[in-house]
């Protein structure tokens, strides 16, 4: 038997990995300096070299996920690289995932069906929350451990992609999302909200209950249009024992319209609640249940003392007339995001510009450096917070274009943006563009380079209409300042043509980055990594395949 590899002098890896993926692969290991059991996932990036970016989103976005302290997500212990690759050390979960177990049962008892969507609810709540969207929730994401509590997996590979990481996985045919759960908006611009992991989960609800996958097809792409574009059969057309309740809302659930689904994980939560009674046994896969168990024990004793939910995920207490003994936050609105969810202690308030008239300039620096401090720990909506707070005294003090404040303006727009908040980071972007090209002209680097996160916000929020818009706008202006084979104005082509793909305009992509590739062959070797990238994405485009 081969010797097991040690990474970093500290985790031992078995011999063989538990299982493989496009994205990585996860080694059961052992934690030599604590003695304990982990599961090391490491990230397989579509590019062959190290790409340095990238791997510092997935370390920023690691600490991201480590904050979903919930028993349905494994803990994270700790994050590094070994030769060049980053890997998680995570908890090792022990049990049997969703996909398995449908096919060992076929069709899952309809308690079982309903209690691990139940369950997943209640993570889906403790992530949009954090304002994490999962991205590819699907039956082997999910595993149902022998006391019958349910884990979510690979939140760490599905958080906060923006489009030059939509480039690289596109060009070598790696969805984001799994086309058999992938919600529409996915396939048609890229983008993702906590309602599109919803329709994953009635993904994942209709196949549990009914055995088989919502759309099947010869090819990816022929599954990903029916998503888009065919409805689904009926539940009870394929098992009659169906309620009609569940039927309705498994059909709420797999709306093409975003704006059609469940407004949130608890409002679903809350609708499959009356269908997790009679949890009969499943032979095989969970301990026996008269055997006391830890977690069950824990969880009956809120169970008795919050007995219900409201459709809001509040809990509301027994006996009491609609008062709450606690509230579970509901999760944020893609729409209009919640500002409460992260509203600052009186210790952060202390040193920012909350409820004052003026500001001095080492009060700026000072608030500026907290509040980027926060943001390397992935606090980011406290740090916007701050940074908002300060900016709107700041801007009363020395004037909105001030050097100081313009810098001020930056950082909190970066925060918003590197926390996944683009609808709120675009405007901001906006602003900012618009002044500066007022005090220092248009075709400044600050100016193009607002102008451009602006777009990007807008694409990643789910308009990639207007973000198209704004970057053609962009394009004419760089062509004009910079000519046309200068590298950002080449590259700001090729982002232009993966939005085209990604909002399913495929002709128009294949148009702009086929021009984009004769204009390259120019001026470039048939080699160059920049042709090489192009001609990847027009090789992944479905006309060309």
């Amino acid at each position: 038997m081969a010797k097991p590899a040690l990474i970093n002098d500290r985790y031992e890896l078995q011999a063989v990995p538990l299982a493989k993926g496009g994205m990585g692969e996860v080694w059961a290991g052992r934690d030599t300096t604590l003695d304990r059991e982990v599961a090391v996932k490491f990230v397989r990036f579509p590019d062959p070299e190290t790409d340095e970016e990238l791997v510092s989103r997935f370390r920023r976005e690691s600490r991201i996920t480590a904050r979903l302290q919930h028993p349905g997500v494994p803990a994270i212990f700790d994050v590094g690289t070994h030769d060049g690759r980053p890997y998680l050390v995570m908890e090792l979960v022990r049990g049997i995932s969703v996909s398995d177990l449908i096919a060992e049962h076929d069709t899952l008892p309809l308690g079982w069906a309903a209690a691990i969507a139940a369950q997943t609810c209640s993570v889906l709540t403790a992530a949009h929350q954090a304002r994490l969207v999962h991205r590819d929730l699907k039956p082997a994401n999910l595993m149902l451990q022998p006391d019958g509590t349910v884990k979510v997996l690979d939140f760490g590979l599905a958080v906060a992609l923006d489009v030059a990481d939509l480039s690289r996985l596109t060009r070598t045919g790696q969805p984001i999302g799994t086309p058999a759960y992938m919600a529409p908006e996915q396939i048609q611009n890229a983008t993702s909200s906590a309602r599109s992991d919803l329709y994953s989960l009635g993904c994942v609800l209709y196949e549990m209950l009914t055995g088989v996958q919502l759309f099947t097809g010869s090819t990816a792409y022929a599954v990903m249009h029916k998503q888009v574009y065919q409805r689904p059969t009926p539940l009870r057309g394929h098992r009659s024992d169906i309620p009609a309740e569940l039927d309705e809302l498994v059909s709420d659930l797999l709306a093409k319209e975003v704006d059609d689904r469940p407004d949130s994980a608890p409002t679903v939560y809350h609708r499959l609640l009356p269908f997790t009674h009679d949890l009969e046994t499943l032979p095989g896969v969970l301990t026996n249940p008269d055997t006391p168990n830890p977690t069950r024990m824990y969880a009956s004793v809120l169970s008795r003392g919050f007995p219900s939910l409201d459709a809001t995920g509040t809990v509301v207490s027994r006996g009491s007339s609609g008062s709450t003994l606690g509230a579970a936050r509901s999760p944020v609105s893609e729409e209009s995001p919640s500002e409460a969810t992260a509203t600052p202690t009186p210790s952060e308030i202390d040193g920012s510009a909350r409820g004052r008239s003026t500001i001095t300039r080492e009060e700026l620096e000072s608030v500026k450096n907290r509040a980027i401090t926060h943001a390397e720990s992935s606090r980011h909506e406290e740090a916007a917070e701050l940074l908002r707070d300060t900016v709107d005294t700041g801007s009363r003090t020395f004037g909105s274009t001030d050097s100081d404040v313009i810098g001020l303006r930056l950082e909190w727009a970066r925060v918003l943006f590197d926390g996944g908040q683009y609808q709120r980071a675009g405007p901001v972007y906006h602003a900012l563009a618009t002044d500066l090209a007022q005090r220092d002209g248009l075709d400044t680097e600050l100016v193009l380079h607002c102008r451009l996160r602006n777009a990007t916000c807008h694409a990643l929020g789910g308009n990639p209409g207007h973000a198209l818009l704004i970057m053609n706008g962009l394009l004419a202006d760089e062509q004009r300042v910079f000519g046309d084979d200068h590298p950002r104005t080449l590259d700001l082509r090729r982002q232009i043509g993966m939005i085209q793909f990604g909002a399913g305009r495929t002709e128009e992509a294949e148009t702009t980055l086929s021009r984009l590739l004769d204009d390259l062959l120019r001026t470039h070797d048939p080699e160059h990594p920049t042709v090489v990238k192009v001609r990847e994405l027009l090789d992944g485009l479905p006309t060309r395949g």
